[in-house]
């Protein structure tokens, strides 16, 4: 949400964000940002004041997705979950900032069933405060604003009653796979476009033991790969230039899959999930599923399900899942594959924000221009840092991130899942 509202010409002064992990990863790609390591269910609008260095100068947006565990598809769908609770601090937070407008991101789920009466309680709960929201509320698909992966959000649009709301954006491009077309508009990029010119990291065995490494053998780009790798003159939007280097692949540890584990996602068809993974498998001229965070260390700390490489038999880098998210090759994750990909998995693409921010620029009637000035980038240290390091480095207590040692689930050996793939071919067959 950062990256899209400052490429539609935001300046993004503060970020609250509870996780001593993913402060780091975004003081490093946001340096001029006040990062607030605290929930925000512990602060004030008089406290993001004070950590943004902002008097009484007005806010034109706040922005934010609460956690919503409580209200995924995926998940159990829990009305009175606690974490539900934070969404009424976003509200108080509006409110007590005095903001113009708010963007207020969730998943689908939150439509559906008994949730949708919580939905209609949000609406009247931000008309309490003097906000009006946009009605009917509608759900995004950010490969209709030229993302190579199907993922739905909600989005709220809000104003101060008495002013113009921010009107939805209006899709600029049809999904790569075909499904859901409006006539008249192109077709978006698609799992080709995003990852064909990336050097595989298997060809580089520095990649085993660190994220990052030097190499000149980047293949032709698509129009949405340059865009990526900030090769076009309007790669930057209206955002901040940052001095990096793009001669280096970032976020490209290697996993170590076995003999047993290649065979069987070779076997696998593009576009279809391998059935003993339950990982998809990317085609190329498809779109990726929806791109899932995994659990934090307070859940048992399990790695999101990377998709498998439409050409090669491996499980996507944290590098070509953010190529796939819209996020550009200057913008760095954690160095770690699990923290990574948690913090694409979490986030909303890019483009999409940035569509959403734009609309909210054109109700508020501002006129922004690219900005000359360009940003160095965070310490490289921010993204190397444990828990323990980060906690340090904000100055709050360490949170728990232990890996699931509660589960009592036994490893299995692989010969062991290779008999269950074969004995499920036997039941297929």
């Amino acid at each position: 949400m950062s990256l899209g509202f400052e490429q539609a010409g935001f300046d993004v002064v503060a970020a609250v964000e509870i996780d001593p992990i993913h402060c780091a990863a975004h003081k490093f790609n946001f340096p001029n940002t006040a990062v607030i390591p605290h929930s925000v269910a512990e602060l004030t609008g008089v406290d993001i004041r004070r950590a943004a260095g902002l008097k009484n100068e007005e806010i034109d947006c706040v922005f934010g997705g609460a956690p919503c565990q409580g209200f995924s598809l995926i998940g159990h769908r829990v009305l009175d979950d606690p974490r539900n609770s934070l969404v009424m601090d976003f509200v108080r937070l509006v409110s007590e900032l005095d903001a113009k407008t708010f963007v207020f991101e969730n998943v689908k789920g939150l439509t559906v069933g008994k949730h949708r009466a919580f939905l209609e309680e949000l609406v009247e709960a931000f008309a309490a405060k003097g906000y009006d929201v946009r009605l009917p509320w509608r759900v995004l698909n950010a490969s209709s604003y030229g993302v190579p992966q199907h993922r739905e959000r909600l989005i709220l649009f809000g104003s101060k009653k008495g002013t113009e709301l921010p009107d939805y954006p209006l899709a600029t491009t049809n999904p790569a796979d075909r499904k859901r077309m409006v006539p008249g508009l192109p077709f978006g990029p698609n799992c080709e476009d995003a990852l064909e010119d990336i050097p595989d990291a298997e060809r580089f065995e520095t990649l085993s033991d660190i994220d990052a490494v030097k190499t000149s053998s980047y293949k032709k780009p698509s129009p949405y790969a340059a865009e990526m790798r900030c090769l076009t003159n309007d790669s930057w939007h209206l955002g901040y230039v940052r001095n990096w280097n793009p001669n280096i692949l970032t976020s490209s540890a290697r996993t170590v899959h076995t003999q047993i584990s290649k065979g069987r996602f070779r076997s696998t068809d593009q576009g279809m999930v391998e059935p003993i993974s339950r990982f998809f498998k990317l085609a190329p001229q498809g779109l990726s599923n929806t791109l899932r965070a995994g659990t934090d260390g307070a859940r048992g700390a399990f790695t999101s399900p990377r998709p498998i490489h439409y050409n090669f038999a491996r499980c996507i880098t944290v590098r070509e899942m953010a190529r796939l998210h819209g996020f550009p090759d200057w913008f760095r994750f954690h160095s770690t594959k699990w923290h990574g990909a948690r913090q694409i998995g979490n986030a909303v693409p890019p483009p999409l924000a940035r569509a959403v921010a734009a609309k909210v620029v054109e109700a508020l009637k501002l006129n922004p221009k690219m900005v000359s000035k360009a940003l160095e980038l965070g310490d490289a240290a921010l993204l190397y840092m444990e828990m323990s390091e980060a906690a340090e480095q904000f100055g709050v207590k360490k949170p728990n991130s232990r890996r699931d040692k509660k589960s009592g689930a036994k490893k299995r050996k692989q010969s062991e899942i290779e008999a269950d793939r074969i004995r499920l071919c036997a039941v297929n067959g």
